[in-house]
């Protein structure tokens, strides 16, 4: 491939659940969980968009309202809409990065019609395989999700990787695992450097600041590895953007004057 190029990097905010508290959060928490202080942290839902006037690929694709209801979480507006704020019309875009097969992060699939969707081989053969059988691996995927991603492998539409990928000049995904066998994160260079979208490799800062590790994992060693690798991949820690932290809308300035639910993630963080 050509030189590297650089890019605008958005994140859209598409969902909520305000119904967590800290030490739903994280393994070992920094609180002990009967601490009085035991407060609310909620998770927030994002897609990304990597764009400049060469290109525009989507990361992740979140998860459709049925899905929502079904699992208690409240969506704003649907991916595709949100996306459509920053002028990207889901039907056209011709290549997603999906980090992870997980629900909130890989539903949505027909509303990318035209897309190519990039994914770690090592995420596919653990979301179909055996440790589907045990609710503790399971419960974070839907079968019509994971479903619907086999069909484009089959259509030719899935395109596999294994450990870390260019897929534009300044557009790479790197395999992290830890959260799943097959979660990658996503390195875009921008203005400001080289930013990593740790999607769930960290889904809070505190997590990968704290090294204090969030529940839902396959490996707590990788995940582990995984904050230190990100942090080798980034220009600096705070060029590291966590997967569902409310603090990343706090910290970065809105992309549009009265859409407080996309945000600028190439220039300097506010806070």
């Amino acid at each position: 491939m050509s030189g590297p190029e650089t890019y605008e990097l958005f994140a859209v905010r598409y969902g909520t659940v305000a119904g967590r508290i800290r030490s739903d959060n994280f393994i070992i928490a920094p609180e002990h969980p009967t601490d009085p202080h035991d407060g609310p942290m909620p998770l927030d839902y994002f897609v990304w968009a990597i764009v400049n006037e060469n290109r525009y690929i989507v990361v992740d694709t979140g998860f459709e309202r049925s899905e929502g209801d079904r699992r208690g979480r409240i969506i704003k507006h649907l991916p595709r809409e949100g996306l459509e704020i920053i002028g990207i019309d889901a039907s056209k875009v011709e290549d997603v990065i999906i980090t992870h097969l997980h629900y909130d992060h890989a539903g949505t699939l027909d509303d990318f019609p035209a897309a190519k969707f990039h994914l770690q081989e090592s995420e596919m053969n653990y979301a179909t395989g055996k440790h589907m059988c045990h609710e503790p691996f399971g419960h974070a995927y839907a079968p019509d999700h994971v479903c619907a991603m086999v069909r484009r492998v089959f259509d030719g539409r899935v395109v596999f990787h294994d450990g870390a990928r260019e897929i534009a000049p300044g557009i790479s995904v790197h395999w992290i695992g830890g959260h799943t066998a097959g979660v990658q994160c996503v390195r875009v260079l921008t203005k400001r450097g080289w930013v990593v979208l740790a999607s769930d490799a960290s889904h809070f800062y505190e997590n990968m600041e704290g090294i204090a590790p969030f529940p839902i994992v396959y490996s707590a060693a990788d995940m582990v590895q995984g904050y230190a690798t990100m942090r080798d991949l980034a220009a600096s820690p705070k060029h590291i953007i966590p997967g569902h932290d409310p603090m990343v809308m706090e910290r970065y300035p809105l992309a549009k004057s009265g859409q407080e639910d996309v945000i600028r993630l190439d220039v300097e963080p506010t806070a």
